[in-house]
């Protein structure tokens, strides 16, 4: 977006869907334009008939027209400015939702990347920009445009030597208008950048509040924003300075302009070349003139603004994401495929076709396959953090995945529900490469239980249904007992129904995992994936919650992130990961003879 004229050109893409409501106003706007401009007629009627010639009634009649012209005016003015300003709200919101749904499909690569609260400005101080460049300034300059052509039309069926000397001065009101307006939106793009990275910082101080204070950092927290404060007033007096310079040198040629066309018609009145009333229409219409080309530059001003407002926007929805996510699907639910693990893979690929493949749950073949798999993120291309890994797995195994920290063992997990994608080697889901999937098929196959369980600021009921939304509340009642948090649930005032607060500040450690292993026993899905998910439970929950794995794991197949020997020693198969690498794989007995890592990390827990 390089111009004002792209940015309505964009605007006005969001308006097509309710054009009935565009015309209508439109047609307002035109009615309460012409009312003002009829307005001048009336005006030069109450001067020549009622005040010049002394007729009483001829005055009460004028009155009274322009009574009636001002009541059509207001009225006009109302449904104008009720529908462009629901336009713009509209408009707003279909933005918003736009950009949102763009948002959800970019892949994790993208927010490593951009911080949440510069993000989170698009949402809020820049398309409220736009919502007021549609909602009013597009009103207001079209009212205006409106009136100017109207007022320079009867100004010159009035007094066309006068009208002359008005189009002198056009020329000169629209030079400033040229050379300031380019500075305004500079300024208004680097104003909008930094109430954005100002809107970073307090998300992130306020969301990490517990470390800032425990660390006693407020003093340097609150010198970081006053800085930041500081400098948005500084962009922001940059703007507010070519903006108020542009207004006021329009205002100054506009005035100007009217005083030095009133004198000279107020010479052809002494001279008798125009009468009183006929000058009174000409100044009034020329003060139209005048105020709509000060309107005109000021919603300029605006539009200078929305439009660096617009390039971040539409950057953002330009934003590719590196992992296809077919939205076509999004709406597909868990009914109308049937369960999950009783069914074949109901696949679809990047060109849209199904393809029916054989069920995961087949005991001769393998669930997942990985073949020579090499990673590194984009932000570090030059790291391997996942080097040629090959293995399989089968249906209902319980697989562990054991290895120092920064091993690969948690990007291995990412992988497998491809939120990046692989640099060399195969990944295989059944017979299927991964890469011949969608990717919402492939996600539809895990259920993910993190080590730090993610909770949202909504009700214990919503929370657990997010891996299922069309289940019951007798069903996630049921996965709640199965992961033994249905007793501690029970003890809110409202059960089921208690708000969680913002990142699940309510609950403990451990009730939120318990929270995250109740969701993923009700999503039902073929492959279980456990970050050490009884990581943070105390002896006693853990002891009950590993009862409801146990449980849950006999059905599904199981892939285990290990850091506790308890949890590794009855695994089908033990994995050991060294800097990306698997330099060991097989039973505890196995490992224990062959992989001094291995043997390592054992006596470790053991000690």
């Amino acid at each position: 977006m390089n111009s004002s004229t792209s940015i309505l050109s964009w605007l006005f893409s969001h308006l097509r869907p309710y054009m009935s409501k565009v015309v209508f106003a439109i047609i307002a706007l035109i009615v309460g334009a012409m009312s003002w401009l009829v307005l001048g007629q009336g005006i030069k009627m109450v001067v020549d008939q009622g005040f010049v010639a002394g007729d009483e009634a001829m005055l009460l009649n004028s009155l009274a027209l322009v009574l009636v012209i001002a009541f059509i005016g207001s009225i006009a003015t109302y449904c104008r400015f009720y529908l462009m300003v629901w336009l713009g709200e509209r408009v707003c919101a279909d933005i918003r939702k736009a950009l949102f749904s763009h948002l959800v499909t970019l892949s994790p690569s993208f927010f490593a990347e951009s911080r949440t609260g510069e993000v989170i400005s698009r949402f809020t101080s820049d398309t409220t920009l736009l919502q007021s460049v549609v909602g009013t300034g597009v009103s207001m300059a079209l009212r205006s445009f409106v009136m100017f052509i109207g007022a320079l039309v009867l100004m010159a069926i009035t007094s066309t030597t006068l009208t002359i000397y008005v189009f002198i001065a056009v020329p000169i009101i629209l030079l400033p208008i040229k050379l300031l307006g380019k500075k305004v939106r500079h300024f208004a793009k680097v104003s909008q950048d930094d109430v954005a990275t100002m809107g970073t910082l307090i998300d992130e101080s306020l969301h990490e509040i517990h470390t800032l204070q425990s660390y006693n950092h407020e003093s340097q927290s609150v010198d970081s924003f006053d800085a930041s404060a500081e400098q948005i007033m500084t962009s922001a007096s940059k703007r507010i300075h070519y903006r108020a310079l542009l207004i006021a040198m329009i205002m100054f040629i506009s005035l100007s302009s009217i005083f030095i066309v009133a004198w000279v018609g107020a010479l052809d009145v002494i001279s008798g070349a125009i009468t009183p009333g006929e000058l009174t229409a000409f100044v009034f219409y020329a003060v139209l003139a005048g105020a709509s080309i000060a309107t005109i530059s000021e919603v300029i001003g605006d539009l200078q603004k929305a439009a660096g407002a617009s390039e971040r926007i539409v950057e953002l929805m330009n934003t590719v994401s590196e992992i296809p996510l077919e939205s076509s699907f999004l709406d597909v639910t868990e009914d109308e495929f049937g369960p999950v693990e009783n069914q074949s893979v109901n696949v679809i690929n990047t060109t849209g076709f199904r393809i029916n493949e054989k069920a995961l749950v087949d005991a001769n073949k393998p669930i997942l396959t990985l073949h020579n798999v090499v990673f590194s993120y984009p932000s570090v291309p030059e790291k391997q953090i996942i080097n040629e890994v090959s293995f399989s797995v089968m249906p209902g195994q319980k697989v562990a995945i054991v290895g120092h920290s920064g091993a690969g063992k948690s990007t291995l997990f990412d992988l497998l529900m491809r939120f990046y994608d692989i640099d060399y080697g195969e990944i295989f889901i059944g017979e299927a490469t991964q890469k011949s999937i969608s990717t919402y098929d492939i996600r539809r196959q895990f259920a993910l239980v993190p080590q730090d369980a993610v909770i949202f600021a909504t009700t214990v009921l919503d929370n657990i249904r997010l891996s299922n939304p069309q289940a019951s509340k007798d069903d996630v009642i049921e996965a709640a007992k199965l992961a033994f948090a249905h007793e501690f649930i029970l003890d809110f005032v409202n059960g089921y129904e208690t708000q969680l607060g913002e990142r699940g500040v309510k609950l403990s450690g451990g009730q939120k995992q318990r929270i995250a292993i109740a969701r993923a026993i009700l999503a039902k899905r073929p492959i279980l994936l456990l970050d050490e998910a009884t990581s943070a439970l105390d002896a006693s929950s853990e002891k009950y919650v590993k009862q409801a794995l146990d449980s849950l794991m006999t059905k599904t197949t199981t892939l285990i992130i290990a850091h506790r020997l308890s949890t590794v020693i009855n695994a089908d198969n033990i994995i050991v990961l060294e800097k990306g690498k698997v330099i060991g794989q097989g039973k505890h007995v196995e490992l224990m003879a062959t992989s001094p890592v291995y043997k390592e990390f054992v006596e470790l827990q053991l000690s």
